[in-house]
């Protein structure tokens, strides 16, 4: 099994054909939230202590809280999505595994250095990507049918309606939440791995002592707490992506899915597209499995003119 390990945010790339500076590019390549949590106060102690393990606890009941997490479930912090996907396989011993494509190519990439085969026959273990990067497509209870099932949920804060998170209890279920993608804070890296304590504890090993930063613990633990904050920027993240579907579709785009974060649109020909929008600057995914589909970020509030422009 192989893992082709192509993503977005590869800015540099575009700067290096078309030139610019990062500063000067807008950004649609990934999915994260162009209006960020925005950060708050921190005391000096936090950039030259250790994290305290009270902040830990503190950032773990706020999780519990905001995603009603399980009471048998067992939660780990850790530093960011990415680290706990390249680790999930090792807490099996290899076999074959089913990962429904197109997706998020990590997890095959993960598996794959784990010695793991990629199969829909009978597998051992199978990953949903659940809203899936980059369709959209949402799975159900019924999907969760392998003896080890990775649930992939770094965007499924934009409906918290959808979540599998109930299903965190059962037996051979993980699933992942991302901190980055809906409050905008890639950089802090933070995620977190939910399931039965005897995936999670072995995990917490992999990781080892103070997995998350000081930082990342103060600023996980107020924006999982702020409601708030939360419900608003849904509404706006709703509301721009229909603005968004409605300027490609007068471009001659098709939509064809998607989350409130990103949009997926066919457009006969992407690698076109992607080249005429980064001659202007504004930067888009393609996929190497397809020649129409590209894919979009939202902007941020100050670059939807340039984006009409460019479009």
């Amino acid at each position: 099994m192989t893992g082709t390990r192509d993503h977005g945010g590869n800015l540099d790339a575009a700067i290096s054909r078309h030139g610019g500076s990062r500063e000067g590019w807008i950004d649609l390549s990934t999915g994260i939230n162009p209006v960020p949590y925005p950060i708050p106060n921190l005391p000096d102690g936090v950039w030259s202590a250790l994290p305290d393990a009270n902040e830990q606890s503190a950032l773990e009941r706020a999780a519990r809280a905001h995603w009603t997490i399980p009471e048998d479930a067992a939660l780990l912090a850790a530093p960011g999505a990415s680290a706990l996907i390249a680790k999930l396989p090792g807490l099996r011993p290899a076999g074959r595994v089913h990962i429904p494509a197109p997706t998020y190519n990590e997890h095959a990439a993960a598996f794959a250095a784990h010695g793991w085969a990629k199969s829909d026959k009978a597998p051992d273990a199978r990953v949903i990507v659940h809203p899936n990067n980059p369709t959209g497509h949402w799975y159900t209870r019924s999907d969760l049918t392998a003896p080890f099932t990775v649930i992939d949920e770094s965007f499924a804060d934009v409906a918290p309606d959808r979540s599998l998170i109930g299903n965190a209890e059962r037996p051979g279920i993980v699933v992942i939440k991302s901190f980055g993608k809906f409050w905008g804070l890639a950089g802090l890296r933070l995620g977190f791995a939910i399931g039965p304590p005897d995936l999670i504890g072995p995990l917490a090993t992999m990781l080892g002592p103070w997995p998350v930063s000081g930082p990342a613990l103060r600023i996980g633990t107020v924006a999982l707490a702020d409601d708030e904050w939360s419900k608003s920027t849904r509404t706006r993240l709703n509301e721009d992506a229909a603005r968004l579907d409605a300027l490609m579709g007068r471009a001659g785009a098709r939509c064809m899915g998607g989350t409130s974060l990103f949009r997926l649109y066919d457009v006969t020909d992407a690698g076109a597209w992607q080249e005429r929008l980064a001659r202007h600057h504004v930067w888009t995914r393609i996929f190497p499995w397809s020649d129409s589909l590209i894919r979009l970020g939202l902007p941020a509030p100050g670059d939807w003119a340039r984006l009409e422009a460019a479009i």
